[in-house]
């Protein structure tokens, strides 16, 4: 047995001990599980974005660990095993990769999605949209379905229609506002702005989910100088004074 699969029947072995013999552990189910498997993943996604390597190899371990919590859960409720996992993704991966496992020949990336989503509709899917988690944040689930549809050639033929999309949003947006339009209205002009930034962005090759987040950062280390150097109460201080602060803040690329 290799060292690899030790460690792997190891950590198994450990998350067994634990629903059998800790309190806290006997206690969860499928739906207390969810919310922190959730959280476990948004730390995942910050180190992925500080590159910070240690800490992506500690929150994959977390996340593997809530993997074997579910499948022992999942045993538990005869519902399936920890086997039936790994044999399902397996056979799934097999199947969804004729290129490698079969005849199909592929030319670049975009042919291997085209045919990913052939088989996964040829697999009994009624829609193409059907695989977007209803659960994903809404920027994240605008990108997915963008993505999904233009497999089928749903697709501004230039970036610069997808920009001129922009501006037509922009100015509905705009025209909404100032007729004063009803809320939900305009509301709804807002979405059609953000969601075709959020295609111009996939065009730019660009996350829009990591670029807002980074924008994130930026702000939030921007008004942290303000208040490190403000030398008095915030609530005391001019816009104009936590201006300045902003620029020097900005002038030191912090």
């Amino acid at each position: 047995m290799s060292e690899l699969a030790k460690a792997f029947l190891n950590l198994v072995k450990i998350m067994d001990d634990l629903r059998e013999g800790c309190p806290w552990d006997k206690k969860q189910t499928i739906h207390t599980l969810r919310s922190l498997t959730i959280e476990e993943t948004y730390e995942l996604a910050d180190s992925i974005l500080q590159e910070d390597y240690k800490g992506i190899k500690e929150e994959l371990g977390d996340l593997l660990l809530h993997i074997l919590f579910y499948t022992r859960i999942g045993k538990e409720q005869n519902a399936f095993t920890l086997q039936d996992v790994i044999e399902t993704i397996s056979e799934k991966l097999i199947h969804r990769h004729p290129h490698i496992y079969g005849d199909v020949k592929v030319e670049n990336e975009e042919e291997v999605k085209q045919n990913w989503e052939k088989l996964k509709r040829a697999e009994g899917k009624k829609s193409l949209l059907e695989g977007v988690p209803n659960g994903l944040p809404a920027m994240v689930k605008a990108l997915r379905m963008q993505d999904k549809t233009r497999q089928v050639g749903f697709e501004w033929k230039h970036i610069d229609q997808v920009w001129d999309k922009v501006e037509e949003e922009m100015h509905e947006l705009k025209s909404a506002v100032n007729s004063k339009s009803k809320p939900e209205e305009i509301e709804l002009e807002l979405g059609d702005v953000f969601f075709a930034l959020i295609n111009y962005a996939r065009f730019l090759k660009l996350d829009p989910e990591t670029a807002l987040e980074k924008v994130n950062q930026k702000f939030k280390n921007r008004f942290q100088y303000i208040e490190q150097h403000a030398g008095k109460p915030l609530e005391d201080m001019s816009l104009e004074e936590m201006d300045a602060l902003w620029n020097e803040a900005k002038a030191i690329k912090n």
